[in-house]
C-alpha cells in the first residue's frame, strides 16, 4: 500500500480537472487565442499540479518514509534520500 491510497480519489478528481485545464489550454491555442490569456491558464495548472506534487510528497514522507525510518537501517537511509531527491526535483521545477 502507498502512502497516497487513502486519498487516491481525490488525487485522481484533481488529476482529472487538471487534464481538463490541459485540453482548454490547447483548445485556446487551437482558436489563436491571446498569449497572455493563455500564459494565465499555463501558469494556473502548474500550481495545480505542484499541489497534486506536494499532497503526494507529504503522503510519502507520511507513510513510506516514517515506515522506513522506524524499521532502521538501509532501507531508512535509501527512503530519506530517495525523499531529498524528489524534493529537489520539485524545488528546480
Amino acid at each position: 500500500m502507498h502512502g497516497y491510497t487513502g486519498n487516491r480519489d481525490d488525487y485522481l478528481k484533481r488529476l482529472r480537472r487538471i487534464e481538463g485545464q490541459v485540453r482548454g489550454i490547447a483548445k485556446m491555442v487551437e482558436d489563436d487565442k491571446y498569449c497572455i490569456d493563455i500564459l494565465t491558464q499555463v501558469s494556473a495548472a502548474t500550481k495545480a499540479l505542484q499541489s497534486v506534487a506536494l499532497g503526494l510528497l507529504e503522503d510519502h514522507m507520511g507513510s513510506c518514509v516514517v515506515d522506513a525510518a522506524r524499521a532502521g537501517g538501509p532501507e531508512a537511509d535509501a527512503k530519506v534520500k530517495e525523499a531529498a531527491e524528489a524534493i529537489a526535483r520539485l524545488v528546480r521545477s
